[in-house]
C-alpha cells in the first residue's frame, strides 16, 4: 500500500457518500484565494466529523482552529434546531474568510467565529458559563493541545465527545528525540490523554489526501 493507493481510495469513498455541493467546494477554493495553507480537513474527514456530531445528538459544539470554516460547515449542518457551534480562530483573516463561507452554507446563523487566542478565549467561556458543549474539535496549534484538553474538560459534561486532530504526525510521535514543536505538542497530548481518568478515550489511524495522520477520540465519563 503506498499514499496513492490511499488517495484513490479516499476519492472511491468521497464519490459514494458525498455528493457534489458548492458551498463546501467554494470554501476549499477559499483557502487559495486567500493565500491560507490547505490544511482543513478532507472531505471524507469533514463527513466523519458531521456523522459524529449526529452520533451525540449536539446541540452545542465547540471549534478550536477555523481557518476557512471548512470542518465548521460539516459540524454545524449536524446540529438541531436552535444548536449553537462557537468556533476559535486567532487569525482575523482567516475569520473573514470563514464567516463569509458559513454565510454561503447557510449556517451563519448557527456558527459563530469568535478571534482571539484559544488559550485565551477558553477561560471566557468558562467564566461567562458558556458551557457545558456536547461535542469539541481541537484543530489548532499543536504545542499547547495538553491545555486546550484541559479547558475541554472544563467546558464539558459527562458525555460529551472530545476530539483532537493531527496527533499521530505522519508517525513523528514515535520518535521522543523530536525537536518538532507540533510533534513534541501531541506527544505531550497523547500522554496527557492516555493518563486522564476523566475520559475514555483512544486514537485512530487515518489515511487518505492528507496522508498519515490520527484522530484522538475521548468520551467524558
Amino acid at each position: 500500500m503506498n499514499q496513492q493507493t490511499f488517495e484513490a481510495v479516499d476519492k472511491y469513498i468521497a464519490d459514494l457518500f458525498l455528493p457534489p455541493d458548492d458551498s463546501l467546494d467554494a470554501a476549499e477554493q477559499s483557502l487559495e484565494k486567500a493565500g491560507m495553507p490547505a490544511i482543513s480537513v478532507s472531505p471524507n474527514q469533514g463527513k466523519f466529523l458531521h456523522l459524529l456530531a449526529l452520533t451525540c445528538n449536539a446541540n452545542k459544539i465547540l471549534e478550536l482552529g477555523t481557518l476557512a470554516g471548512y470542518s465548521t460547515i460539516w459540524m454545524a449542518r449536524a446540529l438541531k434546531e436552535g444548536g449553537k457551534l462557537i468556533s476559535l480562530e486567532v487569525d482575523e483573516k482567516h475569520a473573514a474568510v470563514a464567516r463569509e463561507n458559513l454565510q454561503r452554507a447557510g449556517v451563519g446563523n448557527k456558527a459563530e467565529v469568535r478571534v482571539g487566542k484559544a488559550i485565551e478565549i477558553l477561560p471566557q467561556l468558562v467564566q461567562n458559563n458558556e458551557g457545558p458543549f456536547d461535542m469539541i474539535f481541537i484543530d489548532a496549534d499543536k504545542p499547547p493541545y495538553t491545555e486546550y484538553f484541559e479547558w475541554a474538560l472544563k467546558l464539558s459534561r459527562p458525555g460529551t465527545l472530545i476530539i483532537a486532530d493531527n496527533v499521530i504526525r505522519d508517525g513523528k510521535v514515535l520518535n521522543e528525540d523530536s525537536d518538532d514543536e507540533m510533534v513534541k505538542g501531541v506527544q505531550r497530548f497523547n500522554k496527557a490523554l492516555a493518563a486522564s481518568t476523566a475520559v475514555t478515550a483512544s486514537i485512530i489511524q487515518t489515511v487518505g489526501v492528507k496522508e498519515y495522520d490520527g484522530m484522538a477520540l475521548a468520551i467524558v465519563k
